[in-house]
């Protein structure tokens, strides 16, 4: 009798949330919000583990700029990595920013990076998702973002960092 009134109790739960109206938007549509540029120091390689090669990249500064936001990397955060049996590294970058007129707005970005046969990646997409201090930067709080990560072999130690929001 108790697990049947846990159990309408949820129910009646679900009923209660209210509905939203969903915007018919049929297709995906992104826009570019700004570039991190990302200095970085060498990886901490931790080792093997049952998922994989452990390691941790750690991230000692930067900028980035955007049409309606800049500011810089604050140095301490870290791409933790897992290098999967399979050769495909999952990421998961944990850093702050600040923009230009001191708001700190922490960072986590989640996502793969799938590589090809020549060593070079074919495939690296990642979910950045933002808590901003509510007011100017509010907006990073109520959207979903997508972000494409390029290696840029002239600039060693770096790693740029193209953000996308979801329309």
């Amino acid at each position: 009798m108790r697990a049947l009134i846990s159990v309408l109790t949820v129910i009646a739960g679900v009923l209660a949330m209210p509905v939203f109206a969903q915007q018919d938007k049929p297709n995906l549509e992104a826009e570019f919000v700004f570039e991190v540029r990302a200095e970085l120091a060498p990886a901490i390689v931790n080792g093997e583990s049952p998922e994989g090669v452990l390691q941790a990249i750690p991230i000692t500064g930067g900028d980035f700029q955007g049409p309606d936001i800049r500011g810089e990397v604050i140095p301490g955060g870290a791409d933790y990595q897992t290098v999967r049996p399979d050769g495909v590294v999952e990421v998961h970058a944990v850093y702050m920013i600040r923009t230009d007129d001191g708001a700190v707005i922490n960072v986590v970005n989640d996502g793969i990076i799938v590589p090809g046969g020549d060593g070079a990646a074919t495939y690296i997409r990642t979910t950045p998702r933002f808590t901003a201090p509510i007011g100017k930067y509010d907006w990073l709080n109520k959207h979903i973002f997508l972000s494409n990560l390029v290696v840029k072999p002239e600039r060693p130690g770096m790693v740029f960092v193209q953000i996308y929001k979801v329309l």
